[in-house]
């Protein structure tokens, strides 16, 4: 072969390698930047801006930003909460802490760990499109809100009727609202896009490897408006 023939067979070759070859790096955890907890507007001047923005960038946010996204979200903000647990951002039943954080990134799904405050993964694959919108399947960040309801059982203190099916459905869907809420002001602060809404509960399950007493509610979608 002639080096002409050669290199003409390199493409052919480089896609054939790419299809079948086993050296792809898995997924790793991602170590999140310290959060910042200043600066950005004040609560009254983000509770003027906040506002639902559907038209959203596909420019990814600066690690601090989602790091300082998550803290924001549902971020642990005290060591001695109620119940002798850590506290967080947002309010739970009983201190149950029952919703989970998957951020879907274009390279894959994640679950963020509050502790650690760290990023670990969960599935492969781009699956921001299972959010339901459009403008999402994009955008930076999509965020699913998923209940555990096995973690109403480990809580501290047994809120009345927390083992109550319609009980349970009603801490969770307000609990999902506290964290969505702290979303929407964090974008109105540092002049992101926010945009909730319903998504894909038939696929998502599967695909994010969801045990039984796992449930998927609701998504929001975070980046930069579009045209800015």
């Amino acid at each position: 072969m002639n080096r002409r023939t050669f290199l003409k067979t390199i493409p052919a070759i480089s896609i054939m390698a790419g299809a079948t070859s086993t050296f792809a790096q898995p997924l790793q955890p991602i170590k999140l930047l310290k959060p910042q907890t200043d600066g950005g507007k004040s609560v009254l001047a983000a509770l003027k801006e906040r506002k639902t923005i559907r038209s959203i960038s596909s420019q990814k946010l600066p690690p601090q930003t989602l790091s300082n996204l998550l803290w924001a979200a549902f971020g642990v903000n005290r060591q001695n909460g109620p119940m002798e647990r850590i506290g967080r951002t947002a309010a739970s039943a009983s201190n149950s802490q029952e919703i989970d954080l998957y951020v879907a990134l274009p390279e894959g799904v994640y679950i963020y760990e509050a502790v650690p405050h760290r990023l670990v993964p969960v599935a492969d694959g781009d699956f921001r499109r299972r959010s339901g919108r459009r403008a999402a399947a994009t955008a930076p960040v999509n965020i699913f809100y998923v209940v555990d309801i096995a973690k109403y059982k480990k809580a501290p203190f047994q809120e009345p009727g927390l083992k109550e099916q319609e009980v349970q459905k009603s801490y969770y869907y307000v609990a999902t609202g506290l964290i969505a809420s702290n979303v929407y002001l964090f974008a109105a602060s540092q002049g992101l896009a926010a945009h909730f809404h319903n998504c894909d509960k038939t696929n998502t399950p599967k695909e994010f490897k969801l045990r039984p007493d796992q449930r998927v509610l609701f998504a929001q979608t975070v980046g930069y408006p579009a045209g800015n």
